[in-house]
């Protein structure tokens, strides 16, 4: 079987740390795919939160730091899923069923990463959203990029001020 039929209808996610790579990998990820002979116009690139307008605004929400008031650590975290339930029901799974091969910057283990490990909620309450708003929804291969923390933010503040997630 080709790389061609293999690869079709499948999700491959970049995970990793702020600094990592990510977005260089997806494209490196890409350009591979091209060399096997996928046309550009079936590899579908989605980034979370946000890659729809509606996740986009809330992608805003949950990196703003709103003087005087903080985004609750729980209310974090639905946003990600809201954001990420959007992306998966009107990006990744359209784009899947048409054959396509869909790239993410990073999906649910920055949850478990970001609003599990960082902010210390019940990773049995994240696996039970995640089931609830995606059920047995998930990326059929996941790519992570290891990188010392302290490197990764260094790269990360090379690119502006750090945001509330990143700090």
């Amino acid at each position: 079987m080709s790389t061609k039929k293999k690869l079709a209808n499948k999700f491959i996610v970049i995970e990793g740390l702020e600094g990592a790579g990510k977005t260089t990998a997806m494209q490196y990820v890409g350009k591979w795919l091209a060399s096997q002979g996928i046309p550009a116009h079936k590899i579908t690139y989605t980034r979370e939160p946000g890659g729809t307008k509606l996740g986009e605004y809330m992608r805003d929400i949950i990196k703003m730091d709103i003087e005087d008031e903080s985004l609750d650590d729980k209310a974090e975290l639905l946003l990600m899923y809201a954001s990420r339930v959007q992306l998966v029901e009107t990006v990744i799974k359209p784009a899947l069923a048409q054959g396509n091969i869909v790239i993410g910057d990073r999906h649910n283990y920055s949850s478990l990463a970001y609003q599990g490990g960082g902010r210390g909620l019940d990773m049995h309450f994240i696996h039970s959203l995640k089931q609830l708003s995606l059920g047995d929804f998930k990326a059929d291969f996941t790519i992570y990029l290891d990188i010392e923390p302290s490197l990764g933010l260094q790269r990360a503040r090379g690119r502006g001020e750090l945001d509330r997630i990143e700090r």
